[in-house]
């Protein structure tokens, strides 16, 4: 297989453009440097479409390594005919190779292999030569007790196995059902006998049925879980009408079988083969590569959305350089208290306890305004964990009894803070510091600048995903790593304050050369220009080449140091500088000056008109932070707890995640709402994300409220019906038979169980 042709044709490119990248890529440059550094190479490519260019480079690779090995497989057994060779060299997926590959393939002892040492081969080939012969006048002859043959019944089974090894390793007709089964089958879920107690969780899937092709990612993970957990049993019928379409189904093998005369002796046997066939072998392989094959696609979907969320969060405005205040919230254990200068110096950290049982609220409010006086504190972070709108209000009373004190508050997500708080990072950031105070200070740091400070967390601990535990591991960390590295390429990095959890995110630094840089910055004070870093133990050309470019210095030497403009460019700045007589500093930030220039004048062989284009961009304002403006959400006074909410109230809230079936809205209540996807938009929408991300500050409509199960429905429609609050299903419904519908608990209960449905 051409691995170039093909990517080209399913990611609609040349195979130029991809030829060049693959040869970037395999010269160890990332993703970022080509998508931003060399984009006359690739045409343009990017950084998602080399995503998904790298990810079916790896895949059609080693699809043609096991390609290569199956062909000498079979070559070494003498078996490679022309057509089998031709049809293997055009498989294009390992499934339908492996299917290829399946008679050839070295086997245990099977009944099959049984049957052909008592010498029944030729029975059952002649059974199928000869449909005018009588299976049990011929099968007579091939007894033989010595070879295990006892009569005429186990001469017939033994053929009849021989029969259905070959129809079950016809890879054509595998391939013919499994796609059959795919559009016409149905899974069926029901809870385990006993055990519906303990899987409460998955009510909504006791007696459950859905189109395979049609299951959503969200609930394929949650039905695969509820079986992996022993709790739901989970089938697959070929169709709606599940005897005909194992009736059709086995008509199928059999016309495979060219029974046309079912009149005839032999065929009358053969029928009943065939039907054998079908339910033993095809439809119990059928029905283990399908389940895979759902839950391989729900895996991906699962990781997509993860890392889409998780972009967006990196993404999040920062608040900047201000001297900020992080509290961690916690009622009995008292709330943490860090300060940390505007650039992110850990300045005091306090503990306070004014919530019960100490009751130190007086106390408390004197602590928190002598630091914030001490320290100039301009933003006030406060996680949103246990006990935060308790602590919001105390801030609430410490900047109404001391109006004097300039301060913001702000709520932000703790989540994977105390993971940042025990983990090896943070001990080797604070050796002295205790535990609890140090998830403080990432609640400061994070307000201040997001992407620096999430980048330190596993992001598995940050709590966007869907599943995420159920998914295969290492592609989840795999997708996850190509988020973070997106992100913070995407953003740049100052070399001067970055932490190492950052600089190894910089395409083309590893862990140890980012340990280097920041000992280097230690000991011989701030880099003052880009050329230093070639000065960084085990910062070779390579490394620096790959990263230079995403790497800023600011107020250095050279004002396009803290720009995105790569050093290897320098020559077009310069020669623009040479065209318009003006100075850099003159040049940089007059926007109707360099959109007057002309890029194709200052191209070369070298640097194309891409490149000389984003260097104008970039020169109107260098180094410039793609993140939007920060804003911050304030709760409602007053609604507090889950039991303060009340249908119709509007309210204003912060995404905190977004599936598939909705997004999940934090409105100060310890409890996230869900604004179902039918409810996100006034118009149809497909995806969630049409509507909002993760981080989005949005209005909205508290629908129904079920303080027992902790459920909060909500709306985004400009005129939702609260007496209808039941989000209306806007996709194809699954399939259901009336004994399956479960009875009405409710619009809030409706909601909640469409959404982990759907």
């Amino acid at each position: 297989m051409d691995v170039i042709q093909r990517i080209a044709e399913e990611l609609s490119v040349s195979s130029k453009q991809v030829s060049a990248a693959v040869a970037l890529l395999d010269e160890g440059a990332t993703v970022p440097f080509i998508s931003r550094y060399r984009k006359e190479a690739t045409g343009g490519l990017d950084d998602t479409q080399l995503r998904l260019l790298d990810d079916r480079l790896g895949y059609l690779r080693e699809l043609n390594e096991r390609r290569k090995t199956i062909l000498e497989s079979i070559s070494e057994q003498g078996k490679l005919t022309p057509d089998l060779e031709k049809a293997i060299n055009e498989a294009d997926t390992k499934t339908l190779l492996e299917d290829l590959y399946l008679p050839y393939k070295p086997k245990r002892r099977t009944k099959a292999q049984i049957a052909r040492e008592g010498g029944l081969e030729p029975l059952a080939d002649a059974l199928l030569e000869n449909r005018n012969l009588i299976p049990e006048h011929i099968a007579a002859n091939f007894i033989d007790l010595e070879k295990g043959v006892s009569d005429v019944a186990a001469a017939l089974e033994g053929a009849r196995q021989i029969i259905m090894e070959r129809i079950s390793e016809n890879a054509e007709l595998l391939a013919e059902l499994r796609e059959r089964i795919w559009q016409k089958g149905i899974v069926h879920a029901v809870v385990v006998s006993g055990k519906e107690q303990a899987a409460e969780k998955f009510k909504d899937y006791f007696d459950y049925q859905e189109a395979i092709n049609q299951i959503p990612s969200h609930r394929a993970l949650a039905l695969f879980r509820g079986r992996n957990e022993g709790l739901l049993t989970l089938s697959l019928k070929p169709g709606a009408e599940e005897k005909d379409e194992h009736d059709l189904c086995a008509r199928f093998v059999a016309r495979h079988l060219e029974i046309t005369d079912t009149a005839k002796p032999a065929n009358v046997w053969l029928t009943e083969t065939a039907r054998f066939a079908w339910k033993v072998k095809l439809f119990t392989r059928i029905d283990l590569d399908l389940k895979l094959r759902l839950r391989e696609a729900a895996e991906q979907e699962a990781i997509r959305v993860f890392a889409s969320n998780l972009k967006d969060l990196l993404l999040a405005a920062p608040a900047g350089p201000k001297a900020t205040m992080g509290l961690d919230p916690g009622i009995r254990t008292g709330v943490k208290v860090a300060i940390v200068d505007p650039t992110g110096k850990l300045l005091a950290t306090d503990t306070i306890y004014p919530h019960p049982p100490r009751k130190q609220w007086d106390e408390s409010i004197a602590t928190l305004a002598k630091l914030i006086q001490l320290h100039h504190v301009d933003l006030v972070s406060i996680g949103n964990g246990t006990a935060s709108r308790e602590t919001d209000q105390l801030v609430a009373d410490v900047m109404k009894r001391h109006s004097e004190l300039k301060v913001s508050k702000i709520t932000v997500s703790e989540a994977g803070a105390s993971v940042y708080s025990a983990s090896e990072l943070a001990s080797k950031e604070f050796p002295g510091l205790d535990v609890s105070l140090r998830g403080a200070v990432s609640i400061a740091r994070r307000l201040q600048d997001p992407l620096a400070e999430l980048v330190k967390i596993d992001p598995k601990s940050i709590g966007v995903g869907q599943y995420q535990h159920d998914v295969n591991q290492v592609q989840l960390a795999r997708g996850l790593d190509a988020a973070v590295e997106d992100c913070v390429n995407a953003v740049g990095v100052d070399v001067n304050t970055a932490s190492v959890a950052l600089l190894k995110q910089v395409s083309g630094l590893s862990a140890g050369v980012s340990e280097n840089i920041v000992a280097f910055r230690n000991e011989n004070g701030p880099f003052v220009n880009r050329r230093q870093l070639k000065k960084v133990p085990r910062l070779g050309d390579k490394a620096y080449e790959q990263a230079a470019g995403f790497l800023r210095i600011m107020n250095g030497d050279n004002p396009l140091d803290a720009s995105s403009v790569h050093p290897e460019a320098y020559p077009v700045v310069e020669a623009i500088i040479a065209g318009t007589g003006k100075s850099i500093r003159d040049l940089i930030g007059q926007r109707s000056f360099l959109r007057n220039l002309n890029p194709v004048h200052y191209t070369n062989d070298i640097f194309g008109l891409p490149t000389v284009t984003d260097i104008l961009q970039e020169l109107e304002k260098p180094g410039r932070d793609p993140r939007p403006e920060f804003k911050s959400v304030q709760f409602k006074a007053g609604i507090e707890k889950i039991t303060d909410l009340e249908p119709g109230m509007t309210l204003d809230g912060v995404v905190t995640n977004v599936a598939n079936f909705g997004a999940f809205v934090d409105i100060g209540v310890h409890q996230d709402g869900l604004v179902h996807i039918s409810h996100l938009s006034d118009t149809f929408i497909k995806d969630p994300r049409e509507a909002v991300k993760t981080g989005d500050m949005v209005k909205v409509k508290v629908l129904e409220v079920d303080v027992e199960r902790k459920r909060i429905s909500l709306t985004m429609k400009t005129a939702a019906d609260l007496a209808a609050s039941g989000p209306a299903r806007n996709n194809q419904k699954p399939v259901k038979t009336p004994k399956q519908q479960a009875p009405r608990q409710g619009s809030l209960a409706d909601a909640f169980a469409r959404a982990l449905k759907k």
